[in-house]
């Protein structure tokens, strides 16, 4: 498969029939400093072949540092490889800084996972088996959102915030992300680390993490490659760490998150 990672958003989109669909209504942006383009995060739909769909569903969010989005390696292609498992993907366009900062970037994280549930009858999707797995920089906004979750208003005149935003896995690619003040890593769904060795920062961060997580009761497992870098993405054809993604594929399978 050709690496679409250098190609900007609107040629990626071009090539597949994939659709949008906003967080917020236009003006209704929690936290929003404008009504530009960078102002308006949303998911982008990418489906499994036709009848190979299971009901699950992960939300994406990729990489960039914060000041940009890696759509194409830790977006379309990692969606590519879901669609293969039968799962339904929403990359997730979260917005950037120097504009916004992490606490706007967690509330997109949060509606991610409410629209998704809220689409789950419309869209055949099981709410029990939403995953959110982040790369880099978007594994900050999958921690936070995970610490941060809430199981939903029933209440609320706006019916997507009716729907939970914790997701029931979660997938931390070479980043760890942030601690949040008070959170309970006793509450966290399973989680999926992996990293490279030479990339010692979140390689370290990472087995730290686990070594919290399995010392708090919580399900984790971890992958660390003795070679690589930062930034491998989906990582076609590479000898170093090019079958990353089947072992989160048997993750998945073992938690019972790719259906029966």
């Amino acid at each position: 498969m050709k690496s679409l990672w250098l190609l900007p958003l609107a040629a990626c989109l071009a090539q597949a029939a994939h659709y949008n669909i906003p967080l917020w209504d236009q003006g209704k942006v929690p936290l929003s400093v404008g009504d530009g383009p960078l102002d308006q995060p949303f998911l982008t739909v990418f489906s499994p072949p036709a009848g190979k769909a299971n009901g699950s569903s992960v939300v994406i969010a990729p990489g960039g540092s914060n000041i940009m989005l890696m759509y194409g390696a830790e977006g379309m292609e990692i969606a590519e490889r879901y669609n293969e498992w039968g799962v339904t993907a929403f990359v997730l366009t979260y917005r950037l800084s120097p504009r916004y900062d992490a606490k706007a970037r967690t509330l997109d994280g949060k509606r991610a996972m409410q629209i998704v549930r809220s689409k789950a009858a419309e869209m055949k999707l099981d709410p029990k088996r939403v995953g959110f797995i982040g790369f880099s920089a978007g594994s900050e906004t999958a921690r936070y959102t995970v610490a941060t979750a809430t199981a939903g208003d029933p209440n609320s005149p706006d019916p997507v915030e009716r729907f939970g935003s914790k997701p029931d896995y979660v997938g931390l690619i070479y980043s760890t992300g942030r601690p949040t003040p008070g959170e309970e890593l006793k509450n966290f769904p399973p989680v999926f680390l992996c990293a490279a060795q030479f990339d010692r920062g979140p390689a370290l961060g990472s087995a730290q993490f686990f070594t919290d997580l399995t010392k708090a009761g919580a399900i984790a497992e971890l992958h660390l490659y003795q070679k690589g870098r930062h930034g491998f993405g989906a990582a076609f054809g590479s000898s170093e760490f090019g079958q990353w993604m089947d072992v989160l594929q048997h993750f998945l399978s073992e938690g019972g998150f790719l259906g029966k």
